[in-house]
């Protein structure tokens, strides 16, 4: 052996011990190993970021957790984190550079449902492994896009009877005026409908509208038993604390308000008062599961006002590409497709065990019913254990067996062989 070489070896058995001393032993094939690029497309700013930002520090902190225990089959995860700025150009502009430039293994993100859809064709053109981690209107039947966060039959179904027994039958709709108020308005009637309910009345709301004087007279003319609110952005929550200056006075129904922007911390009691939100995790969920995961979140960011749905359904987004990775062996995204289609991968998250349904692509839930007080505490009078996305599967969307790129609704449904 020549000097030379035997300073080399010396020094690269000084390095191999080095790299492995105290907990973090990491060997240096791991740390040659490609990382698994996860995409991350969410709004840091614009009108959606109050309730987006916690979906990034709950991706942020699954990733963490999983590097620190040896990342997926044995390479770190590597997260690619772009700000959207709730821009809808530039979620298109963005997802390109993840799927050309980047070489995203899988993409995770958007906040509204138009954000999706303007993505969603980006996707399924280049048959990128999609991840949408959000409450919306559902239907979406696509072998490319899976779903982590609660659809119509999981909250619609649950909330407006139980509404409807307690409060009476008529029924007032206020909906943002754009693809998830309108889907969503149509569950609403079809469901107050086999409930033997009436709709008296139904308005939609463009985004930019922050005045609702006109609204609040049209319902109070109506005199519903109770209202039901699907209002997003900025500018539409402004109804609460209007409709409570004006003392309307009714029950509210949601399943978008306090779990995404927990609108019962920011605004002034009574602006919520009597708000029942049907949502598959809110902070205020006291379980062992719910209390460990917020101890891991806050130990990680003190700062968060407070760790909404959309956080849980992205933290548990990443453990459930990390099954179905390790199932299929293989990043491939044909194979994690199939691994994902194949049932069994699930996880137990901030919520307990969520699975992911072959059929759909969407995770069966625990529902729980919220109920915002006069003075905006919280109480849950009402717990629904594993519901299942049912609609879509009942109604002819069957991923494995029929491949499809579509967006149904109970007006518009697939088209069964």
């Amino acid at each position: 052996m020549s000097p030379d070489t035997s300073r080399w070896s010396r020094w690269s058995c000084r390095l191999r011990h080095a790299i492995c001393l105290g907990s973090a032993c990491t060997s240096l094939a791991a740390m040659a190993a490609d990382p698994v690029k996860i995409g991350l497309l969410e709004d840091a700013s614009g009108n959606f970021a109050l309730a987006t930002i916690p979906k990034i520090h709950a991706t942020q902190l699954a990733v963490d957790e999983i590097n620190a225990k040896g990342g997926i089959l044995g390479r770190p995860v590597r997260l690619i984190a772009y700000d959207t700025q709730s821009d809808n150009t530039k979620f298109q502009e963005l997802a390109r550079r993840l799927i050309q430039t980047d070489k995203a293994d899988a993409i995770f993100g958007a906040f509204s449902s138009a954000s999706r859809e303007a993505i969603r064709p980006i996707m399924d053109r280049a048959h990128q492994l999609y991840w949408y981690n959000n409450q919306y209107e559902g239907g979406v039947c696509d072998s490319d896009t899976f779903v982590t966060g609660a659809v119509p039959e999981q909250q619609f179904s649950t909330l407006l009877p139980w509404m409807m027994q307690k409060f009476g039958k008529k029924v007032y709709t206020i909906a943002a005026d754009y693809n998830f108020g309108q889907i969503s308005a149509e569950w609403v009637r079809n469901i107050v409908k086999e409930n033997g309910g009436t709709m008296v009345g139904e308005e939609f709301i463009p985004l930019s509208v922050s005045q609702f004087g006109q609204t609040i007279q049209n319902i109070q003319k109506a005199r519903p038993d109770f209202v039901v609110t699907l209002l997003v952005g900025a500018n539409q929550v402004s109804y609460y604390e209007q409709q409570a200056a004006t003392r309307l006075n009714l029950p509210m129904a949601s399943s978008v308000n306090v779990g995404q922007a927990y609108e019962h911390k920011r605004f002034k009691p009574p602006a919520l008062k009597d708000m029942y939100v049907t949502a598959n995790y809110v902070e205020e969920v006291d379980s062992p599961a719910s209390n460990d995961f917020k101890k891991r979140f806050r130990a990680k960011f003190p700062g968060e006002p407070y760790i909404n749905q959309e956080a849980a359904n992205a933290y548990d987004a990443i453990y459930l590409y990390k099954a179905a990775v390790e199932k299929a062996k293989s990043t491939s995204q044909e194979a994690v497709r199939k691994a994902l289609e194949g049932g069994g991968i699930c996880t137990d998250g901030a919520s307990g065990k969520v699975c992911v349904d072959p059929k759909s692509h969407h995770l069966s839930h625990t529902i729980y019913l919220v109920h915002v007080k006069g003075d905006h505490s919280v109480e849950i009078p009402k717990v629904w254990s594993d519901v299942q996305p049912y609609w879509l599967g009942k109604a002819g969307c069957d991923l494995p067996a029929r491949p499809d790129r579509r967006q149904y609704t109970p007006t518009d449904l697939p088209k069964t062989p």
